[in-house]
């Protein structure tokens, strides 16, 4: 019997830490008694999910029978024993195992070419295995605990639920072409929406090859409070898509911005310690570009950046094609074996792009003006773009700075979406 374990929300709410041990502890004890239990958390690129802390209650729940703990790194690389300790206290090391997303898993299912021509009404019409990593599926768990936030997220709407699972802990193919798929069938009809053909792809894996795993979602939502503050707002536990809907439901309301008008100029900044690539730094483009106006500007404030792809062969891909338009990105594809192998890194092309719209201006801690201006994005200095535009001084939403100039604030595009009416809804 499928089943909501826990449901509380609202866009008042704030679940404090006992709130969050007092709700979860309530729902594990409806599941019941397990002996070996797995928790796939995400890495530390979602570190504010409060994904550390649920997991470290889990351990205290279930001491020594929770025996294995795989964070979804989908393509990220792995976590090091600083990022382990920071996110994650001071569970012990020996429960975390590595996903190694070339090497590590085993396809449970196929999607068929004619089902995937359907879902995305004809888009694309290639098959799609499900894959997952050999410890979800054969590790012998009588509980796989799934940990996660949901937020509007650029290739599948919305965040997280299965996506963990079949994303976070699948293989090269499956993530490389639901990426595509996501990419091809276009940003602007996807972000910020529950139901996209992406999900339902995996929603159809879960119904046809994992329904007998003893899957369990629990799921956060998160946003600022009054005080500007990061705050839970929702915490959703169950083993179906209707936890992941309500969850959704809720994010919309806290971490989408619907404006009246487009924007002239945004500033987003990167947090050091979540952004040291564009891969994940790409976030300042891909949730507001439904709200940057034609000819406008975007400065992104990045001092942590060091590379462009997090995996050595996609940095690489980035550097070769650069940041480009969608019918640049496809022809690359059509004619180069190397995105046709890595079709993840092309969606990600796709995605880090204006489309020509605008113009994105990228001010890096460690990347030089040349590697910049390689990928198509133009360059800023950023020591003297920081002073003008200083986080420690900004409010997230509009600023008037003291010459007049008005400019948007983004303090941290991983936590939102915005748009303006008028694209989201058509």
């Amino acid at each position: 019997m499928r089943m909501i374990y826990y449901q509380r929300g609202s866009e008042n709410s704030v679940i404090d830490s006992q709130s969050l041990e007092e709700g979860l502890f309530s729902a594990l004890d409806k599941i019941g008694k397990k002996k070996k239990v797995l928790v796939v958390p995400p890495d530390q690129t979602r570190i504010h999910s409060r994904a550390g802390e649920i997991t470290a209650l889990l351990y205290k729940y279930y001491k020594n029978d929770l025996k294995d703990i795989l964070p979804a790194l989908g393509t990220h690389t792995p976590m090091t024993n600083n990022q382990i300790g920071e996110m994650f206290g001071d569970i012990p090391r020996d429960l975390f195992r590595v996903h190694d997303w070339r090497k590590d898993v085993v396809t449970v299912g196929t999607v068929s070419g004619d089902m995937v021509s359907q879902i995305t009404n004809g888009a694309l019409d290639y098959s799609w295995p499900a894959q997952l990593n050999k410890i979800v599926l054969n590790g012998g768990h009588d509980l796989i605990l799934s940990v996660g936030q949901v937020v509007p997220h650029e290739v599948m709407g919305m965040a997280n639920y299965n996506k963990n699972i079949f994303v976070g802990t699948g293989g090269h193919e499956s993530i490389n072409k639901s990426h595509f798929l996501g990419a091809v069938y276009g940003m602007e009809r996807i972000m910020g929406r529950a139901d996209t053909p992406v999900r339902r792809v995996l929603n159809y894996a879960s119904d046809n090859f994992a329904r007998q795993m003893p899957i369990v979602y629990v799921l956060t939502v998160t946003g600022k409070n009054s005080n500007g503050q990061m705050a839970m707002k929702g915490l959703f536990i169950g083993d179906d898509y209707e936890c992941f809907r309500l969850a959704s439901e809720l994010s919309l309301t806290i971490n989408f911005d619907l404006l009246d008008k487009p924007l002239k100029k945004v500033v987003v900044y990167l947090d050091p310690q979540e952004f040291k690539s564009t891969w994940l730094g790409n976030k300042s483009i891909y949730r507001t570009r439904m709200a940057i106006a034609d000819d406008g500007e975007l400065i992104v404030l990045a001092p942590g950046l060091r590379e462009f792809g997090e995996d050595p062969e996609i940095d690489r891909l980035i550097r070769k094609y650069g940041y480009r338009t969608t019918p640049e990105v496809m022809q690359f594809v059509k004619e180069n074996s190397d995105l046709q192998n890595n079709l993840s890194a092309a969606a990600h092309l796709i995605h880090g792009s204006s489309e020509n719209r605008f113009t994105v201006i990228y001010c890096p801690g460690y990347i030089s003006r040349e590697e910049i201006e390689s990928v198509n994005f133009r360059y800023g200095e950023l020591a003297p773009i920081l002073a003008r535009y200083d986080p420690a001084k900004m409010q997230d939403g509009f600023n008037i700075l003291p010459d007049g100039e008005e400019v948007f604030y983004i303090s941290n595009p991983a936590l939102g979406l915005w748009a303006t009416k008028e694209r989201f809804n058509n």
